[in-house]
């Protein structure tokens, strides 16, 4: 079976997208920012910001342009913080933060924001009440009216000494919503991009996002500077690049080495920033060692069908010749499949961390990649992954219990109907199913950041970050980060 594949973003209109049918193609002081020390010489400080989100699950994507973001000082001098525009995608870091743009910037008190922006969207899921399989729904601006942006600060902030990092927080709640996930036509909804910016202290010894640990970097390699132990990555979301240093303590997994590296390759990394804004990988993990005409998709599954070695997958991040869409099939009967190697305890979990062709699930985030130009034309099953990798995800939901297993605290979280987990398993013909998608067994141990502000009990309505597996028909998350839910 065939599937169109091309996508595109249509201002002030929904765009429904059946699998079954083609799918159009084509974020004076009480905060003081830490993380150097001194004055630099001029008074500026390197500024590097985040991006972020603060979201549940009711979309697998959010996307938007950013034209400029400026801080006024409060003597009412503006700077930027963007030399060009980024476009970055915020749902695959909810809870998480990504690198944006590092910026040298005047020292002094800042108390407020603005930014402009051109093409937003959002996109949900849902299953057509007519057909049984899956649908996707994306709402558009293009450009955002002014007057629908917001970016606030919670409190003035304080640019001071030689670097500090801003995070960016898109709060996906305040920022979109909709009538319904499923239309046949114009769909009335909102997209109001509502931002916040704070302040992060770094640590020499980072440990998450708020101290400047940064988990789960996907990109392509650009370039290799042997010399001075450093490579440029460009992001799966295509928004900028990274430059990455690289010493003796990071860690390497699918290959032995630095030497190994090549232009081309998909890596999948942990870092931490450095005074200068710049990173340096603790981790850094190849899972295709082939650097030929490379495609990196960073995708929800939405459908894994019957017919044959195919999923379909969701429009959320892409790189490469190959056009990503939402509905776009991928062929798996040659692919190999690994586990993201950003958690290491996966051994001492009380069940079996498998993740194969056999018991992957609609839901699951996952990497992609490809090896074909751009002329290329897809089997009868799709484009031929060359391997699918397992990677983190948030999920948002209720606790309803609470246990210890082995040397793990249990959380048996009930996900909202909208989650992509109990939306996408009723789907007619689909070769997985699950015993109840609508709950995910998280289990945390002593590595798992607790960034929680109150403590979780029966009825806590709580965001967990970590990978989830699909054992014998029960979710369970093996969980890297627990963070303050959000309202479903």
């Amino acid at each position: 079976m065939d599937l169109a594949l091309l996508s595109f973003r249509r201002p002030l209109s929904s765009l429904s997208c059946l699998l079954w049918a083609f799918c159009v193609a084509l974020t004076t002081a009480s905060s003081v920012g830490c993380g150097g020390t001194g004055t630099n010489p001029g008074g500026n400080t390197a500024v590097t910001v985040l991006s972020t989100s603060t979201a549940n699950d009711k979309f697998f994507q959010f996307s938007a342009t950013m034209n400029t973001l400026t801080l006024t000082s409060q003597s009412g001098k503006t700077v930027s913080l963007l030399n060009t525009p980024v476009s970055p995608e915020f749902i695959h870091v909810n809870g998480t933060a990504e690198p944006l743009v590092t910026v040298n910037i005047p020292q002094g008190t800042y108390t407020s924001a603005t930014a402009s922006l051109g093409l937003a969207d959002f996109t949900c899921a849902t299953v057509s009440p007519t057909t049984g399989t899956i649908a996707t729904d994306q709402f558009s601006y293009d450009p955002v009216p002014a007057d629908d942006v917001s970016v606030s600060l919670p409190d003035p902030i304080t640019v001071i000494g030689k670097s500090m990092v801003l995070s960016l927080n898109l709060l996906v709640s305040l920022s979109a919503s909709y009538t319904s996930c499923y239309t046949t036509g114009i769909e009335p909804f909102t997209l109001t991009p509502n931002f916040s910016i704070t302040p992060s202290a770094i640590s020499t010894q980072p440990t998450s996002s708020r101290d400047g640990k940064l988990n789960g970097l996907e990109g392509v390699v650009a370039s290799i500077n042997s010399a001075e132990s450093s490579l440029i990555v460009n992001s799966v979301d295509n928004s900028n690049n990274w430059q990455v240093a690289f010493n003796g303590s990071s860690v390497y997994q699918g290959i032995t080495g630095p030497s190994q590296l090549a232009a081309g390759m998909v890596v999948d990394m942990d870092a931490s920033i450095q005074e200068d804004g710049s990173l340096l990988a603790t981790r850094i993990a190849v899972y295709d060692t082939d650097a030929t005409d490379v495609s990196l998709w960073s995708v929800p599954m939405i459908r894994m069908n019957t017919f044959g070695p195919q999923v379909n997958v969701g429009d959320r991040e892409g790189i490469g010749p190959l056009l990503l869409g939402d509905g776009a099939p991928v062929d798996f009967s040659k692919s190999a499949f690994n586990i993201s190697g950003q958690l290491t305890n996966l051994a001492t979990l009380p069940f079996p961390a498998e993740f194969t062709g056999a018991n992957m699930v609609a839901g699951q985030n996952i990497e992609l990649t490809f090896h074909a130009p751009n002329n290329y034309s897809p089997s009868d099953y799709g484009f031929p992954a060359a391997t699918i990798t397992l990677l983190p995800q948030t999920i948002n939901g209720t606790v309803g219990a609470v246990s210890t297993s082995g040397g793990f605290t249990t959380y048996t979280v009930t996900l909202a109907a909208y989650d992509l987990f109990p939306s996408l398993a009723v789907q007619v013909d689909q070769a997985t199913l699950l015993t109840n998608p609508g709950s995910v067994v998280v289990y945390a141990d002593s590595n798992t950041q607790l960034l929680n502000t109150s403590p979780i009990a029966v009825g806590s309505v709580v965001r967990f970050y970590g990978l989830v597996f699909n054992d014998n028909g029960t979710l369970r998350m093996d969980c890297a980060q627990i963070n303050d839910g959000v309202a479903e």
